[in-house]
């Protein structure tokens, strides 16, 4: 066998490896790995639920009227909602509608407002929301129950997505992801949480950078900390969905713009501090998830050059061909598996295009709003 041909089957390999081969090792590990028991209930800890908000007038009183009905005594309850610069009536409604605490700061990113409302907050859990969420009445008492274990850092719950009936294939991938999610809470912790519905052990919180997010760095810098990071699939919120493939790839190419400083400036690829189970998770759920757009480019140089060397390489460049074929036909033929293909071939370009973007434009801050982006 040659280089090239080396090349191109390892490549090959770690892009089905870590999309189609992780969940069946996973399956197996969690299988042969013996159940955690979970701890009794403790007292329900005082709870500081954030809100960062930028120009969500239209929703504000509405997510403020959700979380005050929920099922979580109020005494206990701190509603903290953080301003972004907001240019309309978020503050005010805000005030109007009843939270505790209303901050109401200059533009300077997401991840500066919830910096700000973390270092007012009072409770001993953080609890974070995206202004457009809706929670189920228990969700909140779901949440925080496994910080009655002191090993526990962070908690994410579920979400459910509204409005599945356009072409957005988010959700038959998010059902995906949750299975996947679930397992690893089960092994050594989750690599990934959600913006919609998460907590954070108030003396464990960390502040990030503008350029990172709570998602994809407090579960492992926690984790360096020797607290886990756990999925919560009781806890269930509820936010609106884009409608469109393309409306959720330039959603992701939004996000995918911090990824370099996620990986690297904050220590994902860092080995330090990892045990063996979760830098296995991290390798095959993120890193290698994350370099899938160079592993395709190398696939097809690689059978490009290949070419004349058998039957096998004309089969795997026809493969290629015909999943950006199918994915261009979703445009004008709607049916499931073009859709599908679709959304693979562009979740995978925002990946290299939100680097690109980040080498154009720099280090991310502004947000966007909530409402129909998630």
């Amino acid at each position: 066998m040659t280089a090239v041909e080396v090349i191109f089957w390892a490549a090959a390999a770690a892009i089905v490896y870590t999309h189609a081969g992780y969940p069946i090792v996973l399956w197996l590990l969690t299988r042969l790995r013996r159940r955690r028991t979970s701890p009794a209930p403790g007292p329900l800890p005082k709870v500081s639920l954030i809100i960062a908000a930028h120009d969500e007038e239209t929703v504000i009183a509405a997510k403020i009227a959700d979380a005050l009905a929920l099922d979580y005594p109020r005494e206990q309850l701190e509603l903290i909602v953080a301003s972004d610069g907001s240019t309309d009536r978020t503050v005010e409604l805000a005030r109007e509608a009843g939270a505790d605490l209303v901050l109401e700061l200059p533009r300077t990113g997401k991840l500066a407002t919830q910096n700000a409302a973390a270092a007012h907050a009072t409770g001993d859990v953080l609890a974070f929301s995206d202004a457009n969420a809706t929670w189920h009445r228990d969700a909140l008492r779901k949440l925080v129950a496994p910080f009655a274990d002191d090993a526990i850092g962070y908690a994410c719950g579920q979400v459910r997505f509204l409005g599945q009936g356009g072409s957005n294939q988010e959700g038959s991938y998010w059902r995906y992801e949750l299975a996947l999610r679930a397992m690893e809470s089960e092994l050594a912790g989750i690599t990934a949480g959600n913006g919609a519905i998460y907590a954070v052990r108030r003396s464990a919180y960390v502040p990030l950078g503008p350029a990172s997010s709570h998602d994809l760095v407090l579960p492992f810098l926690l984790h360096k900390q020797r607290l886990r990071s756990v999925y919560v699939p009781d806890a269930v919120a509820e936010e609106k969905m884009v409608a469109s493939n393309e409306g959720e790839f330039a959603r992701k190419r939004r996000m995918m713009r911090g990824i370099y400083d996620e990986v690297v400036g904050d220590g994902m690829l860092s080995p330090r501090g990892y045990r063996p189970l979760f830098a296995f998770e991290i390798l095959s759920h993120r890193i290698l998830r994350y370099a899938t757009p160079l592993l395709h480019l190398i696939v097809l140089v690689a059978n490009l050059v290949l070419l004349g060397e058998g039957w096998i390489y004309v089969a795997t460049l026809i493969a290629q061909v015909g999943l950006l074929a199918a994915a261009a036909l979703a445009t004008v033929i709607s049916l499931k598996p073009l859709r599908l293909a679709q959304y693979y071939v562009l979740t995978t370009a925002s990946i290299a295009l939100g680097l690109v973007d980040r080498i154009r434009f720099g280090t991310p801050g502004a947000w966007e709003q909530a409402e129909g982006t998630r």
